[in-house]
């Protein structure tokens, strides 16, 4: 049986199910409010992490608060940015 986890989270079954995949919460509890009729109209118009320079990546990582960033390698901060 799904357990509720309150009304900040919209979809209780999709969140546990993201969590049991390994997603943070805030990243599993992101997807589970998003709503889906224009989720997939937004996406995949942001170039590939790979694309983007160690700058840009550590900028980002910045913005979502990612602990270490600044001894990180581009590659290291790419995995932290999609671990996120």
């Amino acid at each position: 049986m799904t357990k509720d986890h309150g009304p900040n989270i919209k979809d209780d079954e999709q969140y546990e199910a993201l969590r049991e995949k390994g997603m943070s919460k805030e990243k599993a509890a992101r997807i589970a409010n998003s709503d889906r009729s224009k989720t997939g109209k937004r996406g995949g118009k942001s170039p590939k992490y790979e694309d983007w320079t160690k700058d840009e990546l550590y900028d980002k990582a910045a913005e979502v608060d990612i602990e270490g960033r600044s001894s990180m390698t581009k590659d290291e901060l790419i995995d932290a940015l999609r671990k996120h």
